[in-house]
């Protein structure tokens, strides 16, 4: 991606999953206020660009396996993107359980993976951004995903093996920000 990185990556998102609705509106908040975030502490742009793209493999045209999260880092890497950017949309918000449920685990682990504590911020923002784009809970947010699938769903079954480990980088990640609750990171 050529330079300045965030706009493309908004334009990006916005022809991949605008289409899609309600993903659209969870997009954009959980780009926005991750966006926020990084000018607000110093992070690098890139966990802005990756918070805007995290659910481009939701893009019926891109998805090779079925898994939104390797579909998406795929399709960025074809593209050229940051290492960075295509190693946290590929792990984002437990992906690597994931791909376990899947049998993606090898295909998944041709991605490096990034930095845990860029990963922890952008599971904070994705796990506390409904649906709808309203700041919620993590344990909510877990909640609203497991009851949009069946019990034997790879997605359920991923959720319920890393909910315990979402809420930890969660926690770290707003521990790092100071924040007193995982729910108060700014809506922007």
């Amino acid at each position: 991606m050529a330079r300045p990185l965030l706009p493309f990556a908004v334009h990006l998102a916005q022809e991949h999953v605008a289409p899609l609705g309600l993903r659209w509106t969870h997009v954009k908040t959980v780009g926005a206020r991750c966006a926020k975030l990084c000018v607000d502490h110093g992070l690098p742009e890139e966990l802005a660009v990756a918070a805007w793209l995290h659910d481009i493999g939701y893009d019926p045209h891109l998805a090779r396996t079925g898994f939104h999260a390797l579909d998406g880092a795929r399709f960025l890497r074809e593209l050229g993107s940051d290492d960075l950017v295509v190693s946290l949309v590929g792990y984002h918000s437990g992906a690597a359980f994931e791909a376990e449920e899947r049998g993606l685990s090898a295909e998944l682990a041709t991605l490096r993976p990034p930095p845990e504590e860029l990963l922890d911020v952008l599971t904070l923002v994705d796990m506390t951004t409904s649906p709808r784009g309203r700041v919620v809970s993590v344990d909510d947010r877990l909640s609203e995903i497991a009851g949009r699938y069946e019990p034997s769903d790879p997605v359920s079954l991923a959720i319920a093996r890393s909910a315990k480990s979402l809420r930890e980088a969660s926690a770290r990640a707003a521990a790092h920000f100071g924040l007193a609750d995982v729910g108060s990171v700014p809506l922007v």
